[in-house]
């Protein structure tokens, strides 16, 4: 298993290829869940490569089940914020850990902000809901931290069985199959276009680097993609 903290990810050189953002309240083919939602919209955007790939995604679907996203670009800011709380918490938790270890527990919850793939919108935490926008048994509630779920969270966790691993494994199925990848600690996240997609299929560098949003420009998304 490759953590974000594996210093690997941040000897990926970084690059950008300008790729625009797409806002998803404008795409009404996916489903976007509000329990994320900033003042910015923040949380509803993200590269029009991605978008491409879910929409790609969603069609690989069984009948009933939909794509439901919940945040997808995530400021330096807000991406420190969550990072140094959990480590934080970590370290009340576990007074005894290193430093080394500290920070590599962290990293299987929170990317640290150098390599964070949020910060370039090129990732995005979802789910699956049914046609009606109810949600589906997936083992955890989205976010559940490995600390408090056990190890539940990792992808492929060997205590999650049944309904709730056969809906991973269709998640595994349509969106590796659209080009993107997974961070095994946590089912939800998924990426592509940032330092560890790059490593993890071999890419030279990244194709989207981290912005500022207040410097990203949305486009309309076009009726076919």
């Amino acid at each position: 298993m490759i953590l974000l903290s594996d210093p690997r990810v941040a000897a990926v050189p970084s690059a950008d290829d300008g790729d625009e953002f797409v806002d998803l309240r404008e795409v009404p083919e996916l489903r976007l869940d509000g329990r994320a939602a900033d003042p910015a919209g923040a949380y509803a955007r993200l590269r029009a490569g991605v978008v491409d790939r879910l929409l790609a995604a969603q069609r690989a679907l069984p009948g009933g089940l939909r794509l439901l996203m919940v945040e997808g670009y995530r400021p330096y800011r807000a991406q420190l914020a969550i990072f140094t709380g959990y480590r934080d918490e970590l370290r009340r938790r576990h007074p005894d850990w290193s430093p080394e270890r500290l920070h590599r527990e962290t990293t299987k919850f929170v990317s640290p902000v150098e390599v964070a793939p949020h910060s370039t919108g090129g990732a995005v935490d979802l789910t699956l809901c049914t046609d009606d926008g109810v949600e589906v048994d997936l083992g955890t509630a989205i976010d559940a931290t490995p600390e408090d779920s056990a190890d539940a969270c990792f992808t492929d966790a060997p205590a999650i069985v049944g309904t709730a691993r056969r809906h991973r494994q269709i998640m595994v199925d349509a969106l590796g199959g659209a080009g993107m990848v997974n961070y095994p600690t946590e089912w939800w996240h998924w990426s592509y276009g940032d330092r560890y997609w790059a490593l993890i299929t071999g890419a030279s560098c990244t194709r989207y680097g981290p912005v500022d949003l207040a410097a990203a420009r949305s486009v309309p998304v076009p009726a076919e993609r």
